[in-house]
């Protein structure tokens, strides 16, 4: 039994189509409050193993406000990653208490296993979780799902634009999704960019490629509409009632071009309020790897802005 496709320290899948995931460290949740906000894990759906990680910020003072709920959802280039990595847990606890938010972390089925559109759809499903459950669920009892916001990193990024489209489309939802925040978002096309063709860009190409082979329906290609957002079908009228939406991206990030092409293509949309934010000198995923530098933390008071503004 040979490997077929490897990231190193990560991901390894076999010959016979098994595959081996190598997890970080994993911390406990604590339904007492610690360094200002608490967590604890949630099933979504049984039937399909989607949970989620629910931050709670302290609110001094008696629970009566309303408070905006932040989804998000993990990176990984949809074959790895969960809300239970120890660089999440840190960066969405410590946001929570930054932005006075309810965080909804989602952990969602991953490929080969379960290819595309499988995450859209389990992602998806968080948001009907969140209106049945707004009424039952304790920690949720000062979430305004008028007001929530969907974010997530790499992979979770693409997820974002896929789960704001079928939500938008879904007039009976509860949930009004008031903006969206994508990190580092993990795009790509079968025609390549001036940066993929350049000198020195073989091994990122190549790891992109593995995992876009790894996470789309056999039998498609990289312009699938979950990797190509151009070949995505979606009216005018749509795209005028889309979210307000801002993209991060990283300086020294390989993904940086996808993102800044991802933001003039919702412009060319005439999508209205369209914002590309630059952390310079910063890698992907920075504040994964980094939950505590002063990077994320500048990070995090952006997003929190954002939220404050829409």
């Amino acid at each position: 039994m040979s490997i077929v496709a490897e990231a190193p320290n990560y991901l390894q899948v076999f010959s016979d189509g098994s595959v081996k995931r190598f997890a970080p460290e994993i911390p406990p949740t604590s339904e007492e409050s610690s360094s200002g906000y608490k967590s604890k894990d949630v099933i979504i759906d049984l039937s399909k193993a989607i949970t989620g990680r629910i931050f709670l910020p302290d609110i001094p003072g008696p629970c009566t406000s309303s408070l905006p709920v932040l989804v998000y959802f993990h990176g990984g280039g949809f074959c790895i990653g969960s809300t239970t990595w120890l660089g999440y847990h840190h960066f969405l606890g410590d946001f929570a208490v930054v932005s006075h938010s309810i965080v909804l972390s989602v952990d969602y089925r991953l490929a080969p296993e379960h290819r595309l559109p499988i995450a859209y759809d389990d992602c998806y499903s968080s948001l009907e979780w969140l209106c049945s459950q707004v009424s039952n669920e304790p920690w949720l009892k000062q979430a305004d799902i008028s007001r929530v916001f969907l974010s997530g990193d790499s992979a979770g990024g693409n997820i974002v634009h896929q789960v704001a489209i079928k939500a938008m489309r879904n007039e009976t939802l509860r949930v009004k999704v008031k903006g969206l925040l994508l990190i580092h978002p993990f795009f790509g096309s079968e025609e390549r960019t001036e940066k993929e063709r350049a000198d020195g860009a073989t091994g990122y190409v190549a790891m992109n490629d593995m995992f876009w082979k790894l996470s789309i329906p056999d039998g498609s290609n990289r312009d699938y509409f979950g990797c190509n957002f151009k070949k995505q079908e979606v009216s005018e009228a749509e795209w005028r009632e889309f979210p307000a939406v801002t993209v991060y991206v990283a300086g020294l990030d390989f993904l940086k071009e996808r993102g800044v092409m991802y933001v003039e293509f919702l412009q060319r949309k005439e999508v209205k309020r369209v914002k590309l934010v630059e952390t310079e000198n910063k890698s992907h995923v920075f504040h994964v790897f980094h939950p505590k530098s002063e990077a994320t933390c500048s990070l995090q008071q952006q997003m929190s802005e954002f939220m404050k503004n829409n």
